[in-house]
């Protein structure tokens, strides 16, 4: 393993300058390393491509960095399935390449929360192998969800829970002699056993890694899968059949249970260890779909996290009635545990939303895209932005089958009328950054391979293309972070005024420091 670099210290520039905790009311940018921009020329964004592009993400004006996974990994799941937690993979770079991009973003005043996967590992993870090769009864099994089947000789499932990607959420083994095994639990592809958290190695595992990354200098953590940590006791059948959808709020055995909580106070114990100046604070985000945003607040508990994915918002439509009903609920769940509020539009596993919000016209779906923008950095709490869509991306919808590498996709052979199932690769491609032809700047190479093909109208989108021209969405963008930043009313805090409007039409007023700021969004049609 290459030695590890000395950590950088957090920025102080732009720490908590009205007095609150840094990531409150952060702007807070969603990179995906494979599609952000590649230094090598190879066709896969890297660490390196990151790094040289951090500029561009302080100009922008967000306040952190949030990297997905990009852990060694045989790339099952895009990352997700991490076979090493302390190495980088060779397609992104090494060890000292994430040491250095820290080192950077400190440097520009921006702060770096890196994806943490504890639900899963990969099938190639040490443990996971050497529990295959040692057999039933092996004291490794206990670490992940090994189970007899059932049936009159073990060849049915050991329960009905159906994978988030498609079929059976349980894949049956070959003993060490070859017969048929036992059957090993994965919530989602085959290639991601699920952990078990009821075993101690588990659970010290993960605390050494959440050190040694915090020992390397990063300022937080977004835990992939939060709320699927722990299982009901017994693994009960659901008894239903729907296929279970990655997004959704259902009450399920496998997810949300009481007892991840406990797990989550531990962390925050630890991340207290390396401070609890406001300004410095090392923090936790929670990826954790929950039935209710009163179910999401258990997360943010005062010993708990720091902020959670606020994904009702995410799920509601460009609608009136539903925003505000949604906002209101946000605001009224996160108050009694004095955690901000989060608001997400985009990210790596939905439908972008300037192609969901779509009004028929690219020129209307790209003012509901800056109108739904303008209205969630006006909101108070913290805001997340997704890569490209500060450039007005659209989902690609025509990309080739023979390109398509989100699991998900043979899995369910397609798309749901949502969108969702396999349609992860859409908002996947890679950034236009410069030049009239592909792959646009993502690659140092004039012509050179991208690992997912960009639009040839994406020219008209780039970075260069766009730069400077006041009409510009990624000048909206700039434009809308300054203000936010300077303006005393916007930022933290957890309430705002709703004034009357026109139906389709939401307006509230937030104020603070003897200024005000009227927000105004119009949800319909007209103009």
């Amino acid at each position: 393993m290459p030695q590890q670099p000395a950590a950088a210290s957090p920025p102080t520039v732009a720490d908590s300058p009205r007095g609150r905790g840094w990531w409150q009311d952060a702007v807070i940018y969603q990179v995906y390393p494979r599609s952000f921009a590649d230094a090598d020329g190879d066709g896969m964004g890297d660490l390196a491509g990151i790094r040289g592009r951090l500029p561009y993400l302080r100009d922008l004006g967000v306040d952190a960095v949030w990297l997905s996974p990009f852990y060694s990994s045989p790339q099952a799941d895009a990352g997700y399935d991490v076979s090493d937690y302390r190495v980088v993979d060779p397609m992104f770079g090494d060890l000292a390449d994430a040491g250095a991009l820290i080192d950077d973003a400190h440097a520009l005043g921006l702060r770096v929360i890196v994806d943490l996967v504890p639900n899963h590992a990969s099938d190639q993870h040490t443990w996971f192998r050497q529990a295959l090769r040692e057999g039933p009864g092996s004291p490794l099994r206990g670490r992940f969800h090994f189970r007899p089947g059932r049936g009159e000789s073990g060849e049915l499932p050991p329960n009905d829970w159906e994978s988030i990607f498609g079929g059976p959420a349980w894949t049956r083994t070959a003993n060490p002699d070859g017969a048929p095994g036992e059957w090993y639990l994965h919530l989602f592809a085959p290639q991601q056993p699920d952990f078990n958290w009821d075993s101690r190695a588990v659970a010290d595992e993960f605390r050494s890694l959440l050190r040694f990354w915090l020992d390397l200098g990063v300022d937080g953590f977004r835990i992939d899968v939060a709320h699927g940590l722990v299982k009901a006791a017994g693994l009960p059948d659901i008894g239903v059949h729907d296929q279970i959808k990655l997004l959704g709020n259902a009450v399920l055995p496998f997810f949300d249970q009481d007892g991840v909580h406990e797990i989550y106070r531990d962390w925050r114990r630890i991340l207290d260890e390396y401070g609890t100046d406001p300004a410095t604070r090392r923090i936790a985000v929670a990826e954790a779909w929950t039935p209710s945003l009163d179910r999401t607040a258990n997360y943010l508990r005062p010993d708990e996290l720091h902020q959670a994915f606020n994904f009702q918002y995410l799920s509601t439509g460009w609608a009136a009635e539903p925003l505000r009903a949604v906002i209101g609920d946000t605001l009224d769940s996160m108050r009694p545990v004095g955690a901000p509020a989060t608001w997400v539009l985009s990210n790596h596993d939905v439908v972008r939303h300037r192609t969901r919000f779509g009004g028929g016209s690219a020129e209307q779906d790209l003012r509901r895209a800056r109108a739904a923008t303008l209205l969630m950095l006006a909101l108070p709490g913290s805001a997340y932005l997704y890569q490209g869509e500060e450039l007005g991306l659209p989902e690609v919808l025509d990309l080739p089958d023979s390109v398509r590498q989100d699991p998900a996709f043979g899995r369910a052979q397609g798309t749901d009328s949502e969108g969702q199932e396999g349609m992860r690769d859409g908002c996947r491609v890679p950034l236009p950054w410069s030049g009239p032809a592909a792959p646009f700047g993502f690659s140092p190479v004039e012509g050179g391979p991208s690992w997912l093909p960009q639009p040839a109208e994406w020219a008209k989108l780039s970075v260069e293309a766009q730069t400077g021209d006041a009409s510009s969405t990624l000048e909206f963008y700039r434009r809308a972070l300054v203000t936010r930043r300077e303006h005393p009313a916007l930022g933290a805090g957890d309430a705002v005024e709703w004034l009357d409007a026109p139906q389709g039409v939401l307006a509230f007023r937030r104020a603070a420091a003897g200024s005000a700021l009227v927000c105004t969004a119009n949800t319909t049609t007209a103009r």
